[in-house]
């Protein structure tokens, strides 16, 4: 399907050609200089028709002909398709703010617990916790320099420090919450969030269809570290994301972001200065 943008582009395009070639068209056929052959031309496409120029030869009078079905057209074309694309950007930043405010509550309910969780079983958080102590003062460039960091991290748990019975419990207990946001068809269009939802969603599955996790083969084990390490990789990533929206539309919310951050040892909820 070709976007109101595209569209826009050909329609201006035709726009430009059909007024050189009319204004060309004038001055050679009613003898108009340069500007009286724009003018004319510009006033006839959009139907002012002020009546001060008119077409005086019978080849004339046919090119006006042309000028009105093509020109009208393509300045038509152009102006529609402006109103489409300024309203389909306004539709999609209410659709980015509605998914941003389920990213949100995701993160209120159990994503930020579940990211501290995870990487108290990380043996290399130490490596990473600085980098992601996110202040106030950070700019775009931090941030994206924080995601190229990460998209090369080696998310890794502690397979021997996993309570694999507690994190059945825990995460049965937010299988409602992946379910009803997973069902929600406003974020089919944040893929990565989608998949984060997903991931944890099979991890539950496997918890859950397992009896007696306090005895399970090695290979069976190393396949729910995969599984947990998968769901670590995605959810550090949509975290930087969008701490970074929040500091960007949301300041009073990023503002609590930073005091629960997971990574700040020293975070605390408690506003002390």
């Amino acid at each position: 399907m070709v976007s109101p943008f595209s569209r826009i582009r050909i329609y201006l395009l035709i726009l430009i050609l059909v007024i050189l070639a009319g204004s060309a068209g004038m001055m050679l056929l009613e003898g108009l200089g340069p500007l009286d052959a724009l003018y004319f031309v510009v006033v006839t496409i959009g139907t002012v028709g002020y009546g001060d120029i008119t077409p005086v030869t019978r080849a004339g009078r046919i090119l006006v002909v042309v000028l009105i079905l093509a020109g009208v057209g393509a300045f038509v074309g152009v102006f529609a398709n402006s109103i489409e694309m300024m309203l389909e950007r306004a539709e999609r930043r209410e659709r980015l703010r509605k998914i941003h405010m389920l990213i949100g509550v995701f993160f209120s309910e159990t994503g930020t617990d579940l990211l501290g969780r995870i990487a108290r079983l990380d043996p290399s958080a130490g490596e990473i916790r600085k980098e992601l102590v996110v202040t106030s003062r950070w700019t775009p460039e931090e941030f994206a320099r924080l995601r190229k960091r990460m998209s090369g991290y080696p998310f890794r748990v502690d397979a021997d420090r996993v309570d694999w019975e507690s994190w059945r419990t825990y995460i049965r207990e937010k299988r409602s919450l992946f379910i009803s946001l997973l069902e929600n068809p406003v974020l089919f269009e944040h893929e990565t969030f989608t998949d984060l939802l997903q991931a944890f969603f099979h991890l539950t599955d496997e918890l859950l269809y397992r009896g007696d996790l306090t005895h399970l083969p090695p290979a069976d084990r190393a396949h729910l570290k995969s599984d947990l390490e998968r769901g670590y990789a995605l959810l550090v990533q949509e975290w930087v994301a969008y701490m970074e929206w929040m500091k960007k539309h949301y300041p009073y919310l990023f503002s609590l972001a930073m005091r629960t951050n997971p990574f700040d040892e020293a975070a605390s909820v408690v506003i002390t200065a």
